[in-house]
């Protein structure tokens, strides 16, 4: 039985998540028509790759990943500056997890001068992605964080103390990032919840499912198609022998109920592979056969 009583924990508010799902597929839009356009106006190159992360972070849209490779594809026959072409090559790379090819384009930009701070900060996250350098990333991480104070400088600070199995301390610098938080935006919210819960339910050495299950409801309560949230709490309560209460979690994952209204179900279009590994047993193969069936395509 999943104790209620960690639940009374006050979060800030946020814009409601289908309205901001709704928005930032209409950012989306919006931005990819002044793209092909004006491919080369500025900003909107980059604009466009954080909107495709958000949506293959927080809605699993594997469409994402296409859509940054036809970026790429444009944006490099352009004949604006090129090393904002190898920052943008980098940064999908790295989306990709294709750390060493998004490390060579960071490469091509030293011929062209000093690394713009978001060229240092891309190579930052790929050092700690990798387990590269981590003193010295710890160390940079936590000079950010200290400067800034804002949550997606120490989120990744969190992260990295939970990698380094500094438990306690990744909650704390978490917490911090909820409380410090000023904007509305749902988004940023329910990924810290998200971090939260795979911390206690996942990293420490003895997993707590009830406190990580308050945080993966959390961010599924900020952003209601967060995808991976609903797969990680499913496993909670399956493994509470909670079959049901998994599949309503799960079902409308797959059954065309998104917030754009379009049939196109979030679940059935997810890219992570941690949704493939994580259905398994009878319970993923209904909701695979589920998925199959209303849009031809698999978790996998």
């Amino acid at each position: 039985m999943i104790d209620s009583s960690v639940l009374e924990t006050t979060l800030p508010l946020a814009t409601a998540g289908e309205i901001a799902v709704i928005n930032l597929e209409s950012a989306r839009e919006q931005s990819w028509g002044q793209f092909w356009h004006y491919p080369q106006r500025p900003g909107v190159a980059e604009c466009i790759v954080e909107q495709e992360q958000m949506a293959l972070q927080f809605l699993s849209d594997a469409t994402a990943l296409d859509s940054l490779d036809a970026l790429v594809e444009r944006f490099a026959r352009t004949d604006v500056d090129p090393m904002r072409i190898a920052l943008i090559q980098a940064q999908v790379s790295s989306t990709k997890h294709h750390f060493s090819e998004a490390r060579a384009h960071l490469r091509k930009t030293e011929a062209w001068g000093p690394l713009p701070p978001s060229a240092n900060r891309l190579l930052l996250s790929i050092d700690q992605a990798c387990g590269n350098n981590l003193d010295a990333v710890l160390e940079t991480r936590r000079q950010i964080a200290a400067e800034s104070g804002r949550l997606e400088d120490l989120v990744p600070l969190g992260a990295l103390f939970a990698d380094l199995r500094e438990f306690d301390e990744a909650d704390r610098i978490y917490q911090r990032a909820l409380r410090g938080y000023q904007d509305v935006s749902p988004f940023a919210l329910a990924w810290v919840c998200f971090q939260l819960g795979s911390l206690w339910g996942e990293l420490v050495t003895e997993p707590q499912p009830d406190r990580a299950a308050k945080w993966y409801r959390r961010a599924i309560e900020y952003v209601p198609s967060y995808v991976k949230a609903r797969v990680h709490l499913s496993e909670i309560y399956l493994s509470y022998g909670h079959a049901e209460d998994a599949e309503t979690l799960l079902v409308p994952s797959v059954s065309g109920n998104d917030p754009g209204g379009d049939g196109q179900a979030f679940g059935c279009r997810s890219a992570d592979a941690d949704c493939a590994i994580r259905l398994r047993g009878p319970l993923g193969e209904a909701l695979t056969c589920l998925c199959r069936s209303r849009r031809g395509v698999l978790f996998r």
